[in-house]
């Protein structure tokens, strides 16, 4: 063992990275063909494609395809445009993900919630919600590139939770109108200027992206408005979709069979109730409100728009960046926070590069916007009939935009006689699928605590709007982990040891410049609760892996600032700041097995202050060396030689 400190130099000196270092490997991993094949997934499985994929996938895309047609459509009501549009948005991001997808199962196309959160610029223009198509897709995939996905761990599934239930109840609240008949309160005729066509069917609210409140109050001062026809297909239609989510689950006969025929479920629907519809018309006399003229033939590929026509006024680029304002923000944060929680939930044991699923997630948006697509993201239901139906590779999404595209050449006539009660009657099935009530009842088992964020996140979202109820979910949790923080979990003990009283601390995490004020109010109440039984207080440092310069503050020269003084006056959270209030009442300070770089942090300012740790020697030994010693203080500090 060695006792003098000015060797401990080197010790205590802070060990920085080497950046030539970290560039000459970085430059290697760009020059690495594996580089390559991580941005471009396709290199990876399409050289060990098997012939026998082909028919699974064709099975899995055609499936989905049937899945994504009438929630297409449907969704495009749901964004305040024409349901061509929810096909326009349905079909690149298929094949964009071949490319650029590291998950066979996940399916991109528009969701409910996406829908929801553009329709309030959806209803001025249609430009507009290309636009931000486009824009979205451009700051997710910088993301992506700079491996930002890391950031998607400070959100929290409380939030999440919260999130998804709150946009499940606005949008189904939205649609409870429609499923019986009822025009929307908001409902009114818009004139499309890009395709030089009149909407024949109602919009929804061109306010903030949140029905819930004027919906109810729609519905209910209408109800002797309710037609009997479009309420009786559609609540029909609504238990039909429920009761179909369970014939999966029947044991006899052929499960493969009953698996299918579930999934079918909305396809189904909406070919019983177009059916349904077309014969009850040939008279002349239509009983249901219908989708209308759908606007054939596939959408022309051409840059997104950046400036716009409204009302024959002009829109410069600039004034439509103005309108969609914080979406910017918030429409990015959701598409990848839905299309990695999803790719995780079907990753099956791999690890889910959250970066590469962001540069896939932004180029099928870019990509979509030059084909009059709105935001997308990864579809959660779909995705979920993708896995089911046993796809292999993501060559699947092949067929499914296959689909789409041949719908729109081909069966766009067909679509005029789709009840919109039938198409509302499936968007609220899909809603109900998404407020998961048991997760409500995990968290109150598990952690009381956790039920914060999500209360503030379900009721801003619910009574605000989806956009700042997502940052205030997000703020909300870091409040409480910023507050935990802050009060680190601290033992305080009262110990005899070689015949005296020592106050042992024992910090069980790091300490910053939040949590150091609160160690020292424990420490000094502590001490004055025990009338100066203990002269000796040590702070064992096994478990502050880590602290920062305001932990460490050393000096108060005369020459500060207003604002430092009034700083230091609020906040004098610091080491030598403990060590003068335990002087004061006459006990001394040792910091007991604390990391080196801990450590160093104090040392580095104060050279007097290496004395008070003590590494490398039992509690017994601390002790005694402070109580034997003839100055009772402690001397030198003890290392490993």
């Amino acid at each position: 063992m060695t006792t003098c400190f000015g060797s401990t130099d080197n010790l205590y000196r802070e060990q920085l990275p080497n950046m030539g270092s970290l560039i000459r490997e970085g430059g290697r991993k760009i020059c690495r063909p594996a580089t390559v094949t991580n941005k471009f997934p396709i290199l990876k499985w399409l050289p060990r494609y098997r012939l026998e994929y082909i028919m699974q996938d064709f099975i899995a895309g055609f499936t989905v395809g049937l899945t994504t047609i009438p929630q297409a459509i449907a969704y495009g009501v749901v964004a305040g445009l024409e349901p061509q549009y929810g096909l326009y948005s349905a079909f690149m991001g298929c094949f964009t993900y071949i490319v650029f997808g590291s998950c066979k199962d996940v399916t991109i196309a528009t969701t409910a919630i996406m829908a929801l959160m553009v329709n309030q610029y959806a209803t001025i223009s249609p430009d507009y919600a290309v636009l931000v198509c486009f824009l979205a897709g451009c700051i997710i995939l910088l993301l992506g590139l700079l491996n930002m996905g890391v950031l998607v761990r400070f959100i929290s599934i409380p939030v999440i939770t919260g999130f998804t239930m709150a946009a499940a109840v606005t949008i189904g609240s939205a649609q409870v109108n429609n499923i019986v008949g009822l025009a929307s309160e908001f409902a009114t005729l818009f004139t499309l200027p890009a395709l030089n066509s009149t909407c024949n069917w109602p919009l929804f609210s061109t306010g903030p992206s949140n029905d819930l409140l004027p919906a109810w109050k729609n519905f209910f001062t209408n109800l002797s408005s309710i037609k009997l026809w479009d309420a009786l297909l559609g609540v029909l239609s609504l238990v039909f979709l429920l009761l179909m989510t369970r014939v999966k689950d029947i044991k006899w006969g052929n499960r493969i069979f009953w698996k299918y025929l579930s999934l079918s479920r909305n396809a189904l629907t909406v070919i019983f109730g177009t059916f349904l519809a077309y014969i009850l018309s040939r008279d002349g006399n239509q009983p249901f409100r219908v989708t209308g003229n759908i606007t054939a033939g596939v959408p022309p590929f051409r840059l997104p728009p950046f400036s716009t026509t409204v009302d024959g006024e002009y829109v410069s680029f600039g004034d439509m960046i103005s309108t969609v304002g914080a979406s910017l923000g918030s429409i990015p944060l959701i598409a990848i926070l839905e299309i990695v929680a999803i790719s995780k939930a079907f990753s099956k044991g791999k690890i889910v590069d959250a970066s590469q699923e962001m540069v896939a997630l932004g180029m099928c948006n870019i990509m979509g916007s030059f084909v009059l697509s709105m935001p997308v993201t990864g579809s959660f239901t779909r995705t979920a009939v993708n896995n089911a139906s046993g796809v292999k590779t993501p060559l699947g999404g092949a067929v499914t935009g296959a689909l789409v595209l041949m719908a729109l050449a081909f069966l766009t006539q067909t679509f005029y006689y789709i009840p919109k009660c039938t198409l509302a009657a499936i968007i609220i099935a899909a809603m109900i699928s998404l407020v998961e009530l048991h997760k409500i009842k995990d968290m109150w088992k598990s952690k009381k605590k956790d039920l914060f964020p999500f209360i503030v996140t379900v009721l801003t979202c619910m009574f605000w709007s989806l956009e700042y109820g997502i940052l205030c979910g997000i703020a909300a949790n870091l409040v409480y982990i910023l507050y935990s923080s802050a009060r680190p979990h601290v033992d305080i003990t009262l110990e005899k040891i070689n015949g005296h009283e020592v106050t042992l601390v024992d910090v069980k995490q790091k300490l910053d410049y939040a949590s150091a004020e609160y160690l020292k109010e424990r420490v000094v109440r502590f001490l004055n609760q025990q009338n100066g039984d203990s002269q000796l207080v040590v702070i064992k440092g096994e478990e502050i892996n880590s602290i920062d310069y305001t932990v460490a503050m050393v000096n108060r020269p005369s020459n500060k600032t207003n604002f430092q003084r009034l700083y230091y006056l609020l906040f004098p959270q610091n080491i030598v700041s403990l060590k003068g209030d335990l002087e004061a009442l006459n006990c001394a300070l040792v910091c007991w097995n604390w990391n080196i770089g801990s450590a160093g942090v104090v040392c580095r300012l104060k050279h007097d202050l290496r004395p008070i740790f003590k590494f490398d020697v039992t509690i017994e030994e601390v002790v005694a060396a402070h109580f034997d010693s003839p100055s009772n203080t402690a001397s030198t500090v003890t290392i490993e030689a």
